[in-house]
C-alpha cells in the first residue's frame, strides 16, 4: 500500500506513535509518505520506503494567523495525486482530519475523480481538551463523522468520544504499541554511572511537561522517595512546566539529584537503565511512556485515570493511585524499590505484557487490515 501520514511532528505521544507506525509499515514493505510542516522528531535518518513532504505556509500580511489547515489540505491532495496514494492516515483530529476531508473532496472533483479514503486516529487531548472547546466541537464532530475510518488508542477514549460528541459511527480501538526489539532492559553500568552512584536507584519521568502531566507531583513524589531510598530522578522531555519544575527542585535542595535531560532521541537507552517510572498525570488516554517503560522491564507508578488501567495492571506491572495523592505514590515507589526481587519480577511481567498485548507485531497488522477495509470500501 501507499500511505500518507500526517501528525504533529513534535515530542507529544501522537507524533511519536504516528512516526513509529510509519516506520513499522515501511519495514513491512509499504510505501509511506509523511506530510507535515516539519520532519517528525522520530524520523531521524533516511529509511527505505519512507518519504517526507514539507507543508509550506505562506506569510501574507493579510493573514494574522497563517492558514496551515488549508496549506496542509492542498499538499495532501498534491502528494496523493503525484504518488498515487491509496489512503491518508491522520493523527489528532484538529485540524488534520478536516484537511484530509478537503483533500479527499479536491481529488474527487479532479480529473481522475477518484475517492481517497482517510483514517483519523484519536489520541486524547484532541478529544478531551481541544475538541470539547465550543469553538472546535462542531468541526471536530463533523470531521470524525465524515472520516472513512476512525480509531482510538484506548477503550476509554473511544467511549468518551462517543459520549461527549454523540458520535453515531463505529470507532475501532487499536492500542498504541512498542517495538520490544528496540525497547528492552540495558545492562550498561557505564551509562548508568553517568547519572547515579553505585547502590542508588534511578527513577524516570518522560513527557511533554504540560500542566496535564502534573510535573510538580513528580518532584514531590521523588522528594519523599529519596529520603528513604538513595536515588536520582531523570526528567526526559521539555515543555511549559519545565522552568517551574527546575525551580522547585532547586528550592527543595534536589538540584544534584534531579537531572533534566530535555528532549532525547535515544529514549530507549535511558529507560533501559531506570528502575521506576513516575507518571502522575491528571489524565492519560493511554500512557505510552508507561508502555515503553514496561518493555524495558521498568514498573510504573501512575494515576488511575483514563486509559492507564488498560495498560498497567495494578500490583502486577506497576501501581495506580488517585490523582494528586503523592503520599500514596511515594509509598508504592518506596515499597517496590526496597524489594529487589519483587522489583525485577514486576519488570519481567511488564515486559511480557508489552510483548503479548502491545507489541508492534501484534498492533501493526491491525492497522494493515483496517487500511485494507477502508481502501476496499472506497472502490465500491
Amino acid at each position: 500500500m501507499k500511505i500518507g501520514i500526517t501528525c504533529y511532528p513534535t515530542y507529544g505521544g501522537s507524533g511519536v506513535v504516528a512516526t513509529e507506525i510509519g516506520l513499522e509499515l515501511a519495514d513491512r514493505g509499504h510505501e509511506v509518505h509523511f506530510i507535515s510542516y516539519s520532519q517528525p522528531i522520530r524520523l531521524t535518518s533516511s529509511r527505505p520506503n519512507v518519504h517526507y513532504h514539507e507543508v509550506e505556509v505562506s506569510q501574507y500580511p493579510l493573514f494574522e494567523y497563517p492558514p496551515y489547515d488549508l496549506a496542509l489540505a492542498s499538499r495532501m491532495a498534491e502528494v496523493a495525486d503525484i504518488y498515487s496514494l491509496d489512503l491518508l492516515h491522520v493523527h489528532y483530529a484538529i485540524p488534520h482530519s478536516v484537511s484530509a476531508l478537503l483533500a479527499r473532496q479536491m481529488l474527487a472533483n479532479g480529473n481522475n475523480g477518484r475517492r481517497l479514503p482517510f483514517v483519523t486516529t484519536l489520541h486524547g487531548t484532541d478529544i478531551t481538551l481541544v475538541g470539547l472547546d465550543r469553538s472546535y466541537l462542531p468541526i471536530t464532530r463533523f470531521s470524525i463523522e465524515h472520516s472513512d475510518g476512525v480509531t482510538a488508542i484506548s477503550n476509554y477514549l473511544r467511549d468518551r468520544t462517543v459520549q461527549e460528541f454523540e458520535i453515531h459511527r463505529p470507532i475501532r480501538v487499536i492500542y498504541n504499541f512498542v517495538n520490544c526489539a528496540h525497547y528492552c532492559r540495558k545492562n550498561d553500568p557505564e551509562l548508568r554511572g553517568e547519572f547515579a552512584e553505585p547502590g542508588e536507584r534511578i527513577l524516570v519521568h518522560l513527557s511533554n511537561f504540560r500542566p496535564v502531566k502534573r510535573i510538580p507531583d513528580v518532584i514531590e513524589v521523588f522528594d519523599r522517595v529519596r529520603k528513604q531510598v538513595p536515588s536520582r530522578l531523570l526528567m526526559i522531555g521539555d515543555g511549559p512546566d519545565r522552568p517551574a519544575a527546575e525551580w522547585m527542585a532547586k528550592r527543595k535542595g534536589l538540584r544534584d539529584r534531579v537531572i533534566f535531560l530535555g528532549k532525547q532521541d535515544r529514549v530507549a537507552d535511558k529507560l533501559g537503565i531506570a528502575d521506576l517510572m513516575l507518571l502522575p498525570s491528571e489524565l492519560e488516554s493511554f500512557g505510552l511512556a508507561a508502555l515503553e517503560a514496561m518493555a524495558c522491564e521498568v514498573p510504573t507508578v501512575a494515576t488511575r485515570m483514563g486509559g492507564v488501567p488498560e495498560v498497567i495492571q495494578h500490583g502486577e506491572t506497576g501501581y495506580l493511585a488517585h490523582v494528586g495523592d503523592v503520599d500514596e505514590m511515594a509509598r508504592c515507589a518506596v515499597e517496590i524499590l526496597s524489594d529487589e526481587s519483587r522489583l525485577r519480577a514486576m519488570g519481567r511481567r511488564g515486559r511480557q505484557v508489552a510483548e503479548e498485548k502491545f507489541g508492534a507485531s501484534k498492533i501493526i497488522p491491525q492497522y494493515e487490515s483496517y487500511y485494507g477495509e477502508m481502501i476496499e470500501a472506497a472502490t465500491r
